[in-house]
């Protein structure tokens, strides 16, 4: 708020000096730093107090349901209704391809188990 550097602040103790005696100096110097103490305070406070309705209003919150509500709300880019129009209207006008099914391999053929008895008289 107030830009006080070094040279503005030894304007000021040269012109307090002049025109305040010597004697008077602490006493004002006191006051003077009891009026700066009480404001920042009453700063600090009112900062405080806008701090606890922030909270108390949740705005932050409210922002984030906010942001949440609008990103649900966004409509898909890739979505085109004339393409979607256009590919109800050719499956309502053609009828549907029949589905072909695939052909089936056969099965191999079971192969009869023989008892071992015969086996050796077939090789013999």
């Amino acid at each position: 708020m107030f830009d006080f550097d070094v040279s503005k602040l030894l304007v000021f103790g040269i012109i307090a000096l002049v025109v305040i005696p010597p004697k008077d100096l602490p006493r004002v110097m006191r006051t003077v730093g009891q009026w700066v103490g009480k404001m920042r305070r009453m700063a600090a406070e009112f900062q405080g107090q806008f701090a606890q309705a922030m909270k108390e209003a949740d705005l932050d919150g409210v922002k984030k349901e906010f942001d949440g509500i609008r990103s649900a709300a966004k409509i898909d880019s890739s979505f085109d209704p004339v393409m979607a129009m256009r590919t109800e209207m050719s499956h309502a006008i053609e009828p549907p391809k029949p589905v072909e099914a695939e052909p089936v391999s056969p099965a191999p053929a079971a192969i009869p188990e023989t008892p071992a008895a015969d086996v050796k008289a077939a090789a013999s």
